[in-house]
């Protein structure tokens, strides 16, 4: 079953990221490293950090222990859905209203004139919070019967509508290229609702949200049986939610390192030269692709085993599947830092180099990815070892473990970039993720963690696989091609 569930969230991963190379590849054709494609990036920033946040485990770390819990879980999820619905749909009307002071907030490097275009497309990408919440709603509910493949493969359709915009938008002037972009963010999100819906109606789902109707609706204070009965459920959800509040708010927070500190990198680009969001955020793109296929699948998939075997104190157990991951993420990811880091000029001009994207642009992109490599291998194997804290119920220490962290990164990202631009502040945020690893390492046991790394003979196939790499791509580099 893990192993299902892996290659079918890996390989869901996979085909969204394929097709996200190829949205941005068309987004640095078409608009290039300009002010156009940094307005862009500006309005799609916080549906983007939202859509990270849901999809990588904070709503079903919260949500999931719930419904198993709870006795109506018909109920129970149509109450969280609809608190969450009401308070996305009301934020959109505000940020429809005050587009421009989020505006500055979000780009505060930005002249006045900039924050009059970007506002509107702000405005237009909001819109797919609420869109996205639904889908991970749906997505949760699913996972409860072991159905992964809506879930996994949703984000391909997301990037699917932005490369059909772009297609559309190719020829035309560079802000109503933008402003059909953010119309396909739009589109995306509805068809990623719809194809959640066949598998939603197909397991009776829908069907359990509408008897959630009628165990909410009825509310009549008169003193008989049935009127007790009414409130009593009415109560039992109202636990069974203030429950899942109380677990959510620290799970999304230390979920979400990598994305807020990306977000602060965009907010501080905004005062450096022109390009420098772009690069940070062409460059975090590759960066997230073998953290999503390899940490993010491997931790969706280790999670219920982790957390089964620890509330049945069988701790051993738990211990050593920790142990097969940590070695299969540090092998995955070793490599793909030592391989990314040798060509990561000639990644960067195969994918982006083309139309506006010129060679300058090329070489100081692949100084931000490099930079970025820096943390890809503290911020993967973090990840599987903060499940030891999330199964037992430590939500809040992940996330003052994470807050601390954030906010040593984004004081190194605010010192760092005045001396080396773009690729101090992707710098920065790597340095939170060694403090983000570190410390969880601290609260998961220093001597858990050395009867793990202690093992000669992956110790042994770590060195010479990487030893392999280093030869070929050298020689890749010296005889066959180099930029």
């Amino acid at each position: 079953m893990f192993f299902k569930a892996f290659f079918t969230n890996s390989s869901g991963i996979l085909t969204s990221r394929i097709l996200g190379f190829f949205r941005d590849l068309l987004t640095a054709t078409i608009l290039g490293s300009s002010i156009y494609s940094d307005m862009f990036f500006v309005a799609f920033k916080l549906p983007n950090l939202f859509r990270r946040v849901f999809g990588e485990g904070a709503f079903n770390q919260a949500f999931l222990p719930g419904f198993f819990n709870a006795r109506l879980r018909g109920g129970f999820a149509l109450k969280i859905g609809l608190i969450f619905c009401i308070i996305l749909l009301c934020l959109s009307v505000v940020v429809c209203v005050f587009n421009k002071p989020l505006t500055k907030l979000l780009a505060f490097g930005f002249s006045d004139d900039l924050i009059a275009l970007t506002a509107p497309l702000v405005a237009i990408n909001f819109w797919y919070l609420l869109l996205i919440f639904i889908v991970t709603l749906f997505g949760a509910m699913l996972q409860y019967k072991r159905n992964f493949t809506a879930w996994a493969y949703s984000p391909a359709l997301l990037n699917l509508a932005m490369i059909i915009a772009l297609l559309l938008a190719r020829g035309s002037e560079s802000y109503q290229a933008i402003l059909t972009l953010s119309y396909g963010v739009l589109a995306g999100g509805i068809a990623q609702i719809l194809l959640h819906c066949y598998p939603m109606w197909r397991l009776g789902f829908f069907k359990l949200l509408y008897v959630g109707f009628k165990e909410l609706k009825y509310k009549n204070p008169q003193p008989n049986l049935k009127n007790a009965q009414k409130t009593s459920k009415q109560d039992s959800i109202n636990r069974n939610v203030k429950e899942f509040f109380k677990q959510f708010s620290p799970a999304m927070f230390g979920s979400s390192t990598a994305q807020f500190a990306s977000f602060i990198d965009t907010l501080l680009a905004s005062f450096l030269a022109s390009g420098s969001i772009s690069y940070l955020y062409y460059a975090n793109r590759i960066f997230q692709l073998p953290l999503a296929i390899f940490a993010i699948a491997t931790s969706t998939a280790l999670f219920p085993m982790v957390a089964k075997y620890i509330k049945e104190s069988k701790e051993s157990l738990a211990l050593r599947e920790l142990s097969r991951s940590f070695w299969l993420l540090s092998i995955l990811l070793s490599l793909c830092v030592l391989g990314g880091y040798l060509l990561k000029n000639e990644i960067i001009w195969l994918l982006f180099e083309r139309g506006k994207f010129a060679r300058t642009d090329t070489l100081l992109c692949a100084g931000v990815f490099g930079a970025y490599l820096v943390g890809l291998l503290p911020f993967g194997l973090a990840r599987i070892f903060s499940l030891w804290l999330y199964s037992k119920s430590k939500q809040a220490l992940a996330a003052k473990i994470s807050a601390f962290s954030l906010l040593i990164g984004t004081f190194c990202s605010f010192v760092l970039m005045q001396y080396f631009g773009a690729i101090g502040l992707a710098l920065g945020g790597s340095i939170s993720g060694f403090f983000v690893f570190f410390l969880t390492l601290h609260f998961f046991g220093w001597n858990h963690f050395w009867n793990i790394l202690w093992n000669p003979k992956w110790i042994l196939i770590l060195c010479f696989l990487l030893s392999v790499e280093f030869l070929i791509l050298i020689a890749f580099k010296t005889y066959v091609f180099s930029l």
